[in-house]
């Protein structure tokens, strides 16, 4: 094992006094081509060229001398730091950090980060990572080849967003382009590169990257909600929303939205939510309820199933009517989750059974609650349905590996 292993993070500035000195006594140096080409690294020492941190992490376990990885941007922010302490590996490391690619990015634009989500693009990961630009208004995005600028520009087609394009960031080729996302694919980036997307201003806060809720609480009754009655009931919502599960990265289809409180709800706990209806107010109103909560969705006018073969792959599915042959088109997509719900009981079957033989694990609950009047105890409304929720039975979902920061 290597008597010492130092993890050294290069953002193109000269060197630190103790960068200098770990790399003066190195025996073994691993890193990218650029990084191998730097004068500071000993002309005797074996250099590996950093490919798979994970093989890089194996050698090193087995040499015998003093090494040293350098790494672009901080080491330690979605970098090299984490796969050097795998336990497997048995590496104690120690780490001279620079700045990260991220916060040189957010400097070189000028504007603050304390609010922004930082993601990582993998070929793998890019939806979920695209899911993320929708939802939020300012994300940075640390690219690699197959998932940079162009491949995030043609995913969020149909969605606005500016980007800043910062390529090779702390070396002589450095630039730094701002375009609207329309225009990236149509031209071909540097790596490495890191992609701000600006989709809307945030007032900040105490909490990095996260948007807190101005209104406490979720499956909110009408008037909390938009101040007009929605045709969505709270609890029904409330049960949609727990089968659901939407989180960051997700993407939602919400079909049949109406006035857009089952998608504002969605959107809230940061996942991506597009919005359909037949009923271009409908959509209208959606947009208009996001406003006010905050939040970033897209509305689709359209009539489901046919407007469905357009939308880019969702993760979980909320159906609001439609009936069986909307439940087919979504279960051809295969999302993880799918919720309805039905007004009877041979419709609740017909819905059941289209989602089993779409392959999913159904389950269905009578849902009754009456709504009193706490002056005097009287009936408000009353609501009896039944809720479908169907479980994909064969789940997969992408996994983030890290990258440099």
């Amino acid at each position: 094992m290597a008597d010492r292993v130092t993890v050294i993070g290069w953002d193109g500035s000269p060197l630190t006094a103790a960068a200098r000195s770990a790399l003066g006594a190195a025996t073994l140096v691993a890193g990218a081509a650029h990084h191998l080409a730097l004068p500071e690294v000993p002309a005797r020492a074996e250099r590996i060229r950093l490919g798979s941190v994970d093989l890089a992490a194996r050698r090193i376990a087995g040499h015998r001398g003093t090494a040293v990885v350098l790494a672009d941007g901080d080491p330690g922010f979605f970098g090299v730091v984490r796969t050097l302490r795998a336990p497997e590996h048995g590496l104690e490391v120690e780490v001279v950090p620079a700045v990260s690619s991220v916060a040189a990015a957010f400097a070189r634009a000028g504007m603050p980060w304390d609010d922004a989500r930082v993601v990582v693009a993998q070929q793998r990961t890019l939806r979920r990572a695209v899911n993320v630009c929708r939802a939020h208004p300012k994300v940075a995005v640390l690219t690699s080849p197959g998932a940079g600028p162009a491949e995030l520009a043609l995913l969020l087609e149909g969605v606005h967003r500016t980007f800043v394009i910062c390529e090779e960031l702390g070396t002589d080729r450095e630039q730094v382009t701002v375009l609207t996302s329309d225009k990236a694919a149509d031209h071909a980036w540097r790596d490495p590169n890191v992609v701000l997307v600006i989709g809307g201003s945030s007032a900040g806060g105490w909490l990095m990257g996260h948007d807190t809720p101005a209104v406490r609480g979720w499956a909110l009754p009408d008037e909390e909600t938009d101040g007009r009655r929605t045709g969505q009931d709270p609890t029904l919502r409330a049960a949609q929303l727990a089968r659901l599960g939407p989180r960051v990265g997700d993407l939602v289809w919400d079909i049949g939205c109406a006035e857009g409180a089952f998608s504002v709800e969605a959107a809230r706990f940061g996942a991506a939510v597009i919005a359909v209806d037949t009923d271009p107010e409908a959509c209208a109103r959606t947009e208009a309820a996001a406003r006010r909560a905050g939040v970033q969705l897209q509305a689709v006018h359209g009539r489901a199933p046919h407007v469905l073969e357009r939308l880019p792959e969702p993760d979980v599915v909320r159906i609001g009517g439609g009936g069986v042959a909307v439940v087919t088109a979504c279960t051809d997509r295969r999302p993880e989750r799918i919720v309805a719900h039905a007004a009877t009981r041979d419709e609740a079957e017909a819905i059941g059974a289209a989602l089993a033989d779409g392959g999913y694990e159904v389950e269905c609950a009578l849902l009754q609650t009456v709504g009193l009047d706490p002056a005097d105890w009287t009936e408000r409304a009353r609501s009896v349905v039944f809720l479908l929720a169907g479980r994909r039975t064969d789940p997969t979902r992408d996994r983030v590996a890290p990258a440099a920061g």
